[in-house]
């Protein structure tokens, strides 16, 4: 069943139609979170890319079935050649906090979906966890063992055998014989592989006594690639009509995914894989050490709309690598509470001319149609914001209409103006004195500040008037 919808498949290297190949519903899977730590907002691009497809289906009345996973255990570092390194993230975080693993998972979990929330994503139609689909995992190992595509290495664990697909490397363009042995891996696995670009599908448990389970070949606990495998094969019965993920999981996870799963079942299990491009912060790619993470809860902690964030994110194309900033998500909020206090003065303005608003829709969702370009479908509504010659009944038809893709909730009253915090207050009061004592100079440099901190000032001769950017 085709669906309009035209999507870049990293894989084809070439814009695709999304089709449902069942017949009656598209169906997505996401890579989900590692729940070690809160997801930052590089995090929640991807995810909210789900949430636009899925909202973009929807709109063209097109079903769609989404599931993304919920990582909670056996997600290590790797190295250049996809071997796992480190300690597990979850038991590193639990040593850190002192709790217990699975209250960690819980706990950063729960976080998640309270941030989806938030961001007005609707929730997928299941979040498998890995710590509890071990059995899907250990029977699709099995079945790899036993058609010769995995082996037990002398170590214990079991790994796939690369050199057994033959196709590895056309979503990446990784080949198995530019990835040169030598690399950094697991002291574990010295020795135990039979190819040195092989990877472990299930880790025996050696020293480790929390997270692992009973297995054919040993207690242990799996590898990272072979959940998603696992999931996707069995939640969305062996087809996947669009795989998504941010462009860091292209190589190794999904190129591993894919060799997995095909060689499981014999055939190209995933139709479409999509990427999300990196997000940088102030210029710069979010890091621990230079001290950049940005999560949701710093953006409401300034002030913000958390769907500042989402408007963001639908102004940049999602396969085009994104500068987010504190003046753009300001900008954002700003932009929001405009819209949402013109909505209350156009609906008094007017009747709603249906067939401009059924046309202003079918151009919205045709511009989202290619290739999700919400920048180019954007424009049309802030040139219908401006548009004088439009009643304000069939602006509020059309805006209502469109953020059935958007998740703007543009129909929600604006916020009521916030008291100022003593230190905006101070600044303010600065100002006032710099002002009347005419000394210009300082005058604006405490507007750049406050500027900084989400106000805008304008003079009057009744004095300085302020608001929230």
């Amino acid at each position: 069943m085709n669906t309009g919808l035209f999507i870049f498949d990293t894989k084809a290297r070439s814009v695709k139609e999304v089709c449902a190949k069942n017949g009656f519903e598209v169906s997505i899977y996401c890579c989900g979170p590692t729940v070690y730590r809160d997801a930052h907002v590089g995090n929640l691009r991807t995810f909210l890319l789900g949430d636009l497809i899925k909202r973009t289906l929807t709109f063209s009345g097109i079903d769609s079935r989404l599931i993304q996973n919920i990582t909670d255990v056996g997600h290590m570092a790797e190295d250049i050649a996809g071997n796992e390194v480190g300690g597990d993230k979850l038991l590193e975080q639990s040593k850190l906090e002192a709790k217990d693993p699975f209250d960690i998972a819980r706990k950063y979990e729960a976080s998640f979906h309270a941030d989806l929330a938030k961001l007005n994503v609707i929730p997928a139609a299941a979040y498998p966890r890995a710590s509890e689909t071990i059995d899907l995992m250990l029977k699709l190992i099995a079945d790899l063992i036993s058609s010769n595509h995995a082996y037990v290495g002398s170590d214990g664990c079991v790994y796939f055998a690369a050199s057994t697909f033959e196709s590895y490397g056309e979503i990446s363009g990784n080949r198995l014989d530019s990835l040169k042995p030598g690399h950094r891996h697991d002291s574990a696995e010295d020795g135990a592989k039979l190819f040195h670009a092989d990877w472990a599908l299930w880790k025996a448990a050696a020293n480790r006594s929390e997270m692992i389970w009973d297995s054919p070949w040993g207690p242990g606990f799996p590898g990272w690639h072979i959940e998603c495998s696992a999931m996707s094969l069995e939640l969305l019965e062996g087809n996947v009509d669009l795989h998504l993920g941010g462009i860091d999981l292209r190589f190794p996870h999904h190129e591993n995914e894919r060799a997995q799963s095909n060689s499981a079942v014999g055939y190209e299990v995933v139709e479409n894989w999509v990427h999300g491009e990196h997000l940088l912060f102030e210029g710069r790619k979010m890091s621990k050490s230079a001290g950049n993470v940005v999560l949701l809860s710093d953006v409401i902690e300034k002030g913000l709309d958390p769907l500042a964030l989402r408007l963001c994110f639908l102004e940049n194309r999602y396969r085009g690598q994104m500068d987010l900033t504190w003046d753009s998500l300001r900008a954002a909020d700003a932009t929001l509470d405009r819209w949402r206090k013109k909505m209350v003065q156009w609906s008094e303005q007017g009747e709603v001319d249906n067939k401009f608003v059924s046309d202003f829709c079918e151009g919205t969702l045709g511009d989202i149609q290619q290739d999700l370009d919400t920048p180019r479908a954007l424009q049309q509504l802030r040139r219908l914001e401006k548009d004088e010659l439009i009643s304000g009944a069939t602006k509020v038809a059309c805006f209502i209409r469109v953020d059935e893709i958007y998740g703007l909730e543009i129909a929600r009253a604006p916020k009521v103006k916030a008291e100022a915090t003593p230190e905006i207050s101070d600044l303010l009061e600065e100002r006032k004195r710099a002002r009347d004592s005419k000394d210009f100079e300082a005058s604006d440099k405490l507007r750049d500040q406050l500027l900084k901190l989400g106000i805008s000032i304008k003079d009057s001769p009744s004095g300085q008037e302020w608001d929230w950017i």
